[in-house]
Order: C-alpha cells, then structure tokens, then sequence
C-alpha cells in the first residue's frame, strides 16, 4: 500500500480504466455474491409487521442491516436513520455531497416465475432473480464503484476526493417513497446526485406520476355474479395475472386465448363464498374460477404489457358473467384497461419532452363488498394531476362508485446541457464508444424527489434477451452480467467527473 498524503490531481482517464479493468476482474464474483444476499431477501414493503426501527416491515428492515453491513464491511461510515433510510459515506474534504441513491426493497414476487425468486439463478451469462434490475443489482454495481475510488487513495492513486460522496439506501421506493420524504427532512440535499435505477444513457426529467384507488358500490354478495375478483401485484405494473370467481357452470363458458376455466369443487365453493361473506349460493348455482393471463410491463413502460384484469374483465362482459348492479363498474375499468394512452377515457394528450401519457389498471382486489381498482397515470406537462382525477372521479361517480387519489408528483425537468448531466453522459459515451444523447422517462425514480438529481442506467431496452429472461415487476426478472459491468464502468467514471465540477 502507497500512502501520499501530497497527491492532488485525480488519476488520468488511462490510470482509471486500468484500475476499473483490475476491480472487475478481482471482485466480480464478490458483486454477484452482494447482489445475491440482497436477493435472498423477500425485502417488499409489509405495513401490517411494521415496527419501531422497521417502519416499512421486516423485509426491509432485514435488506437495509444487510446492505449497511455490506458498506460497513468495504470500510465507509455507515449510518442507520431508524430504519427509514441507510447511508454510507466516502469523507471527501469538504461536507458538500456527491449523493448516489438506490432502493433496495422491491415488488413482491408475484406468479409465473421459472426460476426461485428470492435467490440468484445464473444462466448463459444473466442473473436472475427479484431485484436483480429493480435496483439490488445496480446499487451493488455503484456501492462497488464507489469503493473503487476508496481504494484508490488507500492505494496512493487518488487525492482525498473534494466531495464528501454519500451512497443512500432506500427501502420505501416502490410504494410511497417515505423514506425519502424522511431522508430530506432530517439532511440537506447532496450538490448532486444520481440513482441506478432507470434506463441508460442519462435521463433529465421524469413525467408526472398519478396515482388513485377507484373502489365500486358496495353491492351484497348474494346479488352478484361475480363472487371474487383479484388482478395484479403492484399499481405500478400492468397486471400479468387476473381471476375470478364466478356463479356459473364451466361447461357454460366457451374457450377464449388466454382464458383458463375450471368448476370449483363443493369445498373451494364454500371457501370462496365463506370468503366474500356468505354462506350459501342463492341462486342454486355452480361457482367457476376464471384466470386470465397476460403479459406484465411496468407502468412507464406499458405499450409492451397485455392487461390480464382486462382481458378477464372483458371474458366476464362478453358472456354475460356480470349482473346489473356490477356492470357500471366494471365496464369503466375495462376502459381504463383498453389503451394506454388514455384514449379510451378521454386523457391522451403529449407534449414535446415526454411524449404521450399512459394509464394502467394496475392491481385489482376485494375491499369488503367493494371492487377495488388501482390506477397509474404517467402524464407530461400539458395536464395536470387535478385534471387527470377529475376525469377519473367523474367515470368512477357515474358507475356509482369513487375514486381517491392517492400520490399526484409533478414532472420535473434538469437543463440536459447543464454539467452535471454531461458528465454522466460523457462517462456513458467514453465507457460504451457510442454518441448518445440524454431524454426524458414516464418512470418515478428518486430523482424527483431531490433538488438537482437524474436517473442514470443502467437498463437498455434496446438491446435482445432471450425471451427466458423477464423485465422488472415480471416474473423472471433478470439482468446481463455484461450490462453489470459496463455499468460499473459507467459509475466509476461519472464519479470521477463529477468530483471535478464546480456544484
């Protein structure tokens, strides 16, 4: 080990690509064992077993020991703020803060899966996994980054960066992002941060995000046909999976693409009524389970997602499974679910930086007597959350039921010629060898939620998978060890970039 007190000048670009080059070949296997920890760690937000120290539930309460031992292990500083947010901190020499921020709680893992969720599968080169994407596996990468640089000036290579550079783990950012909400209101902002939690090359601005619980009238489930009906996992997802109980005989219902139907045996009968809160079927028939299966996407991305509670709600109107008193309803959320771009309800409109709004119907479920219906709304800046809702609570009125909304964040916009955004996209361009150009996202990450942030990778959905590998909030979520290592390499770079600038 070299000690130079003396050294003041970063290490060169060559220095550096050699020393990033050295750390993946030393440490890869180490990252992928990090990652796989994290995994293992069913860490989805469980209000019900919260407690003092676990605000968010057990999952993430056992993510965030997890990581901070992690950070503690490297040799950072590591901080715990009650279990609401971790931090770990490289000393720079001034307090000012370069920030990196991910998340390590995720979506539960929901069904359809090949491979063991909560537990790394390596094949043909990809992770597997939940969170490999969605973000465990990229706040590994850039905690592993960021370690690059302290080792660095153990090793003499680098001065004591300018910058004091702060890694935050978030266990809240799939839900309501509280976590943040209590991170700002007990720090100030870093000078600049970025998140590993969106799509490469660099994103500057984020559309805004609506969300709303749509519930129906509250009709006796002695006067409905539909007994149950269940869709989804997350409101940020187009559900993949949907189903429902029904009164009617299975020989009654034709086949339809997608559509699996099957009678229920006297004792999955008298669970499922017992379940909605009767005892008897009235009208002497026999009860079906109706499952549907689409294609999950994530809500900024939904053009790709094929709405399973659409398609089952669909089956339910087509063949008349569905009485008087429920049809109002269910017909508004089949409109909801038949377009994404807000067409069929009335809300499409675009604008130049983000492009066309989106709307999914994202995770359908039984409130008391009630249906219940989630809704997200991804929209740019010629609406506003207000007017989104109003259109929303009108459709939700007149089908005799409500509609409140529950999250409403205005876009944001960062100037893409500033130098902060051009150092990332320099660091993205000298890492890939491309000549690639910042944009705008309908995905929430935390960058929102600061003062000067950006999204910064490391996804391309661009680039083929083989079809085994699923996206994030699918099953099957997966990711490429190669586009792991390039975004090392990205971080590593951008950090030192960054630390050059005048914030």
């Amino acid at each position: 080990m070299v000690e130079n007190a003396a050294l003041t000048e970063m290490p060169s670009d060559e220095l550096l690509e050699r020393r990033i080059d050295r750390y993946l070949d030393e440490h890869w296997e180490d990252i992928v064992a990090d990652i796989d920890r994290l995994v293992r760690i069913p860490s989805f937000e469980d209000l019900g077993a919260a407690a003092e120290g676990a605000p968010y539930g057990p999952g993430p309460r056992k993510a965030l020991d997890a990581a901070l031992a992690m950070a503690r292990d490297m040799g950072f500083e590591v901080h715990d703020d009650a279990g609401h947010v971790g931090y770990a901190d490289l000393v720079g020499a001034s307090e000012e803060q370069l920030g990196i921020i991910g998340h390590i709680d995720v979506v539960p893992a929901g069904p359809g899966w090949h491979f063991e969720p909560y537990q790394v599968t390596r094949k043909d080169g990809y992770l597997l996994g939940r969170g490999v994407i969605d973000d465990k596996g990229p706040s590994v990468v850039a905690l592993h980054a960021m370690n690059l640089w302290r080792r660095l000036q153990l090793d003499g290579q680098a001065p004591q960066l300018p910058y004091t550079l702060r890694f935050i783990f978030g266990v809240n950012e799939e839900t309501r992002m509280d976590d943040v909400h209590y991170y700002r209101a007990h720090h100030a902002d870093p000078a600049f941060l970025f998140t590993p939690d969106a799509e490469f090359p660099v994103c500057y601005g984020e559309k805004g995000i609506y969300h709303s619980l749509m519930s129906s009238a509250d009709v006796p489930v002695e006067q409905r046909t539909v007994i149950s009906l269940e869709g989804g996992t997350a409101v940020n997802a187009v559900p993949g999976h949907a189903q429902a109980v029904v009164r009617a005989g299975a020989c009654e219902l034709p086949a339809a693409q997608g559509i699996e139907v099957e009678l229920l045996d006297e004792r999955e009968a008298a669970a499922a009524l017992e379940a909605a809160g009767t005892q008897t079927d009235a009208a002497g028939r026999r009860l079906a389970r109706i499952t549907a299966t689409g294609r999950s996407a994530h809500a900024s991305l939904p053009q790709g997602g094929v709405s399973a509670i659409g398609m089952l709600i669909g089956y339910l109107l087509e063949n008349g499974l569905i009485g008087e008193e429920e049809r109002a309803y269910f017909q508004t959320v089949a409109r909801i679910a038949a377009a994404t771009d807000g067409s069929t309800v009335e809300l499409a409109c675009s604008d130049a930086d983000f492009g066309e709004l989106t709307i999914v119907a994202g995770h359908a479920a039984m409130q008391g007597g009630r249906f219940t219906q989630t809704i997200d709304v991804r929209y740019p800046t010629t609406i506003t959350g207000d007017e989104v809702h109003a259109k929303l609570e009108a459709l939700a009125k007149a089908a005799g039921g409500t509609c409140e909304k529950t999250r409403d964040d205005a876009p944001f916009l960062l100037d893409p010629q500033g130098p902060a955004i051009q150092a990332l996209l320099a660091s993205y361009n000298q890492a890939t060898g491309e000549d690639a150009e910042p944009f705008t996202m309908g995905g929430g990450t935390y960058a929102r939620e600061f003062s000067r942030a950006a999204s910064f990778g490391p996804e391309k959905p661009w680039e083929q998978t083989p079809e085994w590998v699923g996206g994030m909030h699918g099953p099957d979520e997966g990711v490429g060890e190669q586009l792991l290592k390039e975004a090392f390499r990205i971080y590593a770079l951008t950090i030192g970039k960054l630390m050059k600038l005048d914030l």
